[in-house]
């Protein structure tokens, strides 16, 4: 498992089942020094994972191949030291209490403000860094 060096920009991986999503994502996350990849199809996102881990996941909750627990399920296997931030439409508090005992790091509803995410990103960020021996 690689560990987080400063050489590196944090790799963020997001998964949406809305192409227009991941592009809009993928342009805001990028120019605050992300490197990200994005995948419409939750099952290609969890090979890509197996391949080669990411720091920081954002995944939206309701798609057809897999749900948003199961991505996170796989993810926490894969690379249990991954942030998964989940992203919703369908934000019901029996959900997000859900996500963060199976340990998603946060749980958004959507519509969101590109800065709410970003925030969380960013926190997620902070705690992967504490997390890091130095």
């Amino acid at each position: 498992m690689q560990m987080q060096t400063d050489s590196r920009p944090m790799r963020l991986m997001v998964i949406d089942d809305e192409p227009t999503v991941g592009r809009r994502l993928k342009q805001v996350l990028s120019k605050s020094g992300f490197e990200v990849e994005v995948f419409t199809s939750p099952v290609a996102a969890v090979k890509r994972m197996a391949e080669e881990p990411f720091d920081i996941v954002v995944t939206d909750f309701r798609m057809k191949e897999m749900n948003g627990m199961q991505v996170l399920e796989k993810i926490r296997e894969l690379s249990p030291r991954t942030k998964v931030i989940i992203i919703t439409g369908y934000a019901r508090i029996e959900t997000a209490t859900e996500a963060f005992r199976a340990g998603g790091f946060d749980f958004i509803a959507k519509p969101f403000r590109l800065d709410e995410l970003r925030r969380s990103i960013f926190r997620a960020a902070r705690a992967l860094e504490a997390e890091s021996p130095s």
